[in-house]
């Protein structure tokens, strides 16, 4: 069995993850009964006395497994999850906060074609910088939020890049100029062109 992280390594891998995910966690923590008050993504004394609490029901089962020769243990959010009325089993929905951020190379096809229609040119690399760091703000902006329960999934929430970005370079004087010198030149085209 790998060697179990202390309660100080445990704080500090929450306290560095996102607001998203402690968020979650903090739901977890008062359904479970261990948070008192209104839950919160800050890491403050609050969150660091219910993961004490967590701790403490943790240990309860680590000398419970030991006395019972468990074959396989539960780590602290099995413990949650037993705590929150769950055995591992599907008792009820269960919610699940996901943060997509998507890399470089995924955003550049999509900056590439958005791009090609709305300027008629690729971007620059400066460009596709300014664009990808938009999306990935707005990704962790607006996670996406998946409940799973017996015999359904639902997700919503999330980002659809190719909107987000279609209405951002929509938006710039380029694209609009673009669009307006489109129009003139089918204009054009319809009466005949210029004799």
């Amino acid at each position: 069995m790998a060697e179990e992280k202390t309660l100080e390594a445990f704080a500090q891998d929450i306290s560095r993850a996102t607001d998203e995910q402690r968020l979650a966690l903090a739901q977890q923590l008062k359904d479970a009964n261990l948070w008192t008050g209104k839950v919160s993504s800050k890491f403050d004394i609050k969150y660091y006395n219910a993961l004490v609490k967590l701790e403490s029901a943790y240990k309860q089962q680590i000398a419970l497994d030991k006395l019972v020769g468990a074959e396989k243990p539960l780590d602290r959010y099995g413990v949650l999850q037993s705590l929150m009325g769950g055995d591992g089993g599907e008792e009820g929905p269960k919610t699940t906060v996901q943060t997509y951020v998507t890399s470089p190379t995924q955003t550049a096809k999509i900056l590439d074609a958005v791009a090609e229609d709305l300027l008629e040119r690729k971007l620059t690399k400066a460009e596709k910088a300014k664009y990808l760091k938009m999306i990935n703000q707005e990704q962790r902006r607006q996670p996406s939020v998946q409940t799973a329960g017996e015999g359904f999934v639902t997700t919503r929430g999330g980002v659809d890049e190719q909107q987000f970005l279609e209405e951002q370079i929509a938006g710039t004087a380029e694209a609009k100029t673009t669009r307006a010198t489109d129009a003139y030149t089918i204009m054009l085209q319809e009466l005949g062109g210029l004799r």
